[in-house]
């Protein structure tokens, strides 16, 4: 989970994640930045995420990225 918060930071280093409970809510992230997440998350842990999976839902916290990640067949 700390690879997340490292990509999430120098993604948008401006942004506090740690007191966001709604990254997308909260504006912390749009989606210009869910496609920079996917290709970050594709290259950090070797995986594919499938485009149906590309949804709002999959990046509004940690723990959903990180589930996101398991069932694109990442290991974290």
């Amino acid at each position: 989970m700390s690879e997340i918060m490292e990509i999430l930071s120098e993604l948008r280093p401006e942004c506090d994640f740690r007191s966001s409970t709604n990254f997308m809510e909260d504006g912390l992230l749009d989606s210009f930045d869910v496609v920079a997440l996917v290709d970050a998350f594709e290259r950090a842990y070797a995986i594919k995420i499938d485009a149906l999976d590309i949804l709002p839902e999959h990046f509004i916290s940690i723990d959903a990225m990180v589930q996101l990640i398991k069932k694109s067949g990442g290991a974290i």
